[in-house]
């Protein structure tokens, strides 16, 4: 059978794709909006030698696979192909149109941006101060120059907060700083700790917009550089602060409000009561925490590792919980959980946003940091669209506060961070 054949095949007989193969094979719908384009014999054996989405992703990101078009409307066209648990008898059929054992061995090593999720890569068990270090530094210690391209003026990595359906992604990454700076009732004079705080975003909107005192932690090195150089070209230095440090070294206490924006995936399920219980340590009496991060949809199977792809090329060691195991986590470790919402649809259009982005950029971020990575990033961001878009992935907003001794909330009797006017920052 020739090898495009096989291909659609392997897509399924729905898939609008074209195909087309190094050895001068064709098939699928010709002219369709995407084509897959095999190379080399080098991707005929990623895919054999792990099918579904583990094997395509590595002979993409090698160059040896090419996808012209939309990587999203790819993806979407290409559901079939992207399975990763095939029957044994499924794995034979693929193996003998794909050419036969031969294709087996010797083993073809992935490509160099795979990390390999073992100890002796990252150093030091799941979730040590070490390996949490080395992992943080393999996805964001990429390029700043990189992440500007992709996330705009914001240089916001987390989803963003669309108040309306024509607003700009820097409209969107605005409107979600406000809205936490609103939940957590942010006044002049107050303490902010911002964990995971990335470029500093949410410090630089805390202490600009609302005169509030604000200090962000970050394990990335590069982050941090970045941010403390946002806030001096800001004029910011006398109320915002980003340290490169880990947040379980915080040595200071009293905040009247702690954010964690998009940190909550890196911890790990089996610290989720040790992280919760240090910022409820952080916090004052009547003090607020607003916890945003990505989730699974349930909570009918034990906590989800990122697995495949995204922990071996994006995320290593990230974990997904249900909103449910965080809600009562933050619960037992003392908080009173005061309000929560999925913005699911909001991640999938801020998604869409970068990958536009990077579209936009290709040849430039390609020249920065390579084409492997490049590409990485491409199916990764597209692929995380379609799972916000197909609720593999959700991302929730959880309140929750320090109750005064004698058991006031300082929460108003309905929420008001939709309408209240922005308070003046002086």
């Amino acid at each position: 059978m020739a090898l495009a054949k096989v291909f659609e095949r392997i897509a399924g007989p729905d898939a609008p794709v074209e195909f087309r193969a190094y050895d001068g094979s064709e098939a699928g719908v010709a002219g369709a909006p995407v084509r897959i384009t095999v190379r080399s014999p080098v991707a005929v054996s990623y895919i054999a030698q792990a099918p579904g989405s583990l094997g395509l992703a590595r002979a993409y990101v090698a160059g040896h696979l090419d996808v012209d078009g939309d990587m999203y409307t790819a993806l979407t066209r290409m559901v079939q192909a992207q399975r990763v648990s095939l029957s044994p008898g499924e794995r034979l059929r693929t193996l003998g149109a794909l050419g036969g054992p031969k294709l087996l061995y010797p083993r073809i090593p992935p490509p160099p941006q795979e990390v390999r999720v073992r100890r002796r890569w990252l150093g030091g068990v799941r979730h040590s101060r070490g390996r949490d270090a080395s992992a943080i530094a393999h996805h964001y210690d990429v390029s700043n120059t990189f992440y500007e391209w992709v996330l705009g003026p914001s240089m916001a990595y987390t989803c963003a907060c669309y108040p309306h359906e024509d607003a700009s992604l820097e409209e969107a990454q605005a409107y979600k700083h406000e809205l936490v700076a609103r939940k957590l009732a942010l006044r002049p004079g107050m303490r902010l700790l911002d964990v995971g705080c990335g470029w500093g975003g949410m410090v630089r909107h805390a202490a600009r917009e609302h005169g509030v005192k604000a200090l962000g932690v970050t394990l990335s090195a590069q982050q941090a550089a970045w941010a403390q150089e946002a806030i001096v070209r800001e004029g910011l230095s006398g109320l915002a602060e980003v340290r490169h440090l880990d947040y379980r070294d915080v040595p200071e206490t009293e905040f009247d409000a702690v954010s964690s924006i998009g940190l909550t995936e890196h911890i790990g399920e089996a610290k989720l009561p040790g992280y919760f219980a240090f910022l409820f340590g952080k916090l004052k009496p009547g003090g607020r925490l607003l916890n945003h991060c990505i989730t699974r949809p349930d909570d009918s199977q034990p906590a989800r590792r990122a697995g495949g792809f995204i922990n071996r090329y994006v995320f290593p060691d990230g974990e997904l919980e249900a909103p449910g195991r965080l809600v009562s986590v933050m619960n037992s470790a003392g908080f009173e959980i005061r309000h929560e919402e999925n913005l699911r649809e909001h991640y999938a259009r801020t998604l869409a946003a970068w990958c536009a982005n990077l579209d936009a950029h290709w040849d430039e971020a390609v020249a920065e940091v390579g084409p492997g990575t490049a590409r990485v990033w491409r199916l990764y961001m597209a692929g995380s669209r379609l799972g916000f878009d197909r609720n593999v992935v959700e991302l929730h907003q959880i309140l929750g506060v320090r109750l005064e001794a004698d058991g006031r909330s300082h929460m108003p009797l309905r929420p008001d961070w939709e309408t209240a006017p922005a308070p003046v920052a002086s």
